[in-house]
């Protein structure tokens, strides 16, 4: 966790209302950190709904093998997250400190393990001694609250230099209910669906198919189109949680996902997702900008976001933007290795609606000046429209600075 806070962190955080049916704890047990918290608890009442999305990476962490496996069950009633270690990549011993953390935790929540789901974020390669929740989790369950959402965000941090939240209220059924988000992510962020972990928590009553086909689809336009580095974690973990405590209010009981009534709940999930996924990207490490990369005119929606994602993944585009140099030349590059229908001399790239290129060629009405005034800005807006068809997406990245390589070179000292 930094402590100099990125300067595109928002100004302000939200006020973070209590979910029904959601308790919340965190603690220090020195996994990693000395005099900072570095686990944070959830308690859910019985009933609780899960679903999962997680990382696609061959070398998954233990933590993200225990989830999968137990998201079939399709409840929950504790969530357990560490920072300062991934167990990823620690074999046998990996597996067993998992099992481990799931007793303890079970015996403080009063379930069995198979209903806690863990969650750890750090180094790779070295094991995690779950030993440290002995006693630690019994206190959290004791002492867990309504009202800690920044102390979670807080505790879930690694390379952060902010806490990350979001908050919607919609009604379900004509009944007011509460989505809460908080997430952790700073570098190793590319999604394959970022090191990233998401929590979302809802009273809404919604059973785990619905509320797992509403996440993944919430998920494609949100973590799946953020990029920092290119590079996707081991331990990438998005959860959600139901408790249904609205239906005490008359909130409607929603199965399926196709549910009319359900379809705002929907969009304001899929709306709070894409906020807490900018709050990844605008704190990547080291960086100074943030930049929303827009591409329009490709054969279809996959070929547009591939393009994007070349372009946001390019180290020779994140850097010009870090010098605030509107080098389209970088951008043609970039479009040109993406392995997706392309045309040369029908592409235009423009920067924050300034047109830089056009068929091929350098914008005959191309301005310098204003152009170089144009990337001193801190939001930069990259636009390419590839000319073949109607096929279109967005993406967020961040510039790429020598902090980045810093905060790299220095990570496991």
């Amino acid at each position: 966790m930094s402590t100099t806070v990125s300067p595109l962190a928002p100004k302000h955080h939200p006020d973070m209302p209590a979910i029904g049916g959601v308790r919340l704890a965190t603690a220090q047990a020195g996994i990693r950190y000395k005099g900072r918290t570095d686990v944070l608890y959830v308690a859910m009442d019985q009933g609780a709904a899960v679903a999962g999305v997680f990382t696609r990476s061959k070398c998954p962490s233990a933590p993200v093998d225990w989830c999968r496996e137990n998201l079939k069950a399709g409840t929950a009633r504790a969530l357990v997250v560490n920072s300062g270690n991934a167990n990823a990549f620690t074999g046998l011993k990996g597996r067993e400190s998992v099992r481990l953390t799931a007793e303890i935790a079970g015996r403080a929540a009063g379930c069995e393990p198979g209903q806690v789901f863990i969650a750890s974020t750090g180094v790779i390669g070295e094991p995690l001694d779950a030993t440290k929740f002995e006693g630690v989790l019994a206190a959290c369950d004791e002492g867990a609250g309504a009202g800690t959402w920044m102390d979670a965000a807080r505790a879930i941090m690694t390379t952060d230099t902010f806490p990350k939240l979001a908050t919607r209220r919609v009604m379900l059924g004509g009944v007011p209910v509460t989505i809460n988000g908080i997430a952790k992510g700073a570098g190793m962020i590319a999604p394959d669906m970022a090191t990233m972990l998401a929590f979302v928590f809802t009273d809404a009553p919604i059973g785990a198919p619905a509320l797992q086909a509403m996440l993944q689809a919430g998920v494609r336009t949100s973590f799946n189109c953020v990029t920092v580095d290119g590079d996707t974690s081991t331990s990438d973990t998005l959860m959600m949680f139901a408790t249904g405590a609205a239906a005490m209010n008359g909130a409607p009981f929603v199965a399926n996902a196709d549910d009319e009534r359900a379809a705002p709940f929907s969009a304001a999930l899929t709306d709070l997702l894409e906020e807490l996924a900018q709050l990844v990207a605008r704190d990547g490490e080291g960086a100074r900008k943030i930049v929303t990369i827009r591409v329009t005119g490709a054969v279809d929606d996959a070929s547009a976001h591939r393009i994007a994602m070349s372009i946001a993944n390019s180290p020779l585009v994140k850097t010009a933007v870090a010098g605030e140099d509107a080098n389209w030349g970088r951008i043609v590059m970039a479009v040109g290795k993406a392995g997706e229908p392309a045309d040369r001399d029908r592409l235009a790239i423009s920067f924050g609606g300034i047109r830089v290129a056009t068929q091929g060629a350098r914008d005959p009405a191309y301005d310098e000046a204003e152009t170089s005034a144009y990337m001193r800005n801190e939001a930069i807006d990259i636009a390419v429209d590839i000319g073949l068809g109607q096929g279109a997406a967005r993406v967020w990245t961040c510039d790429l600075t020598k902090a980045y390589v810093e905060i790299n070179g220095d990570y496991r000292s």
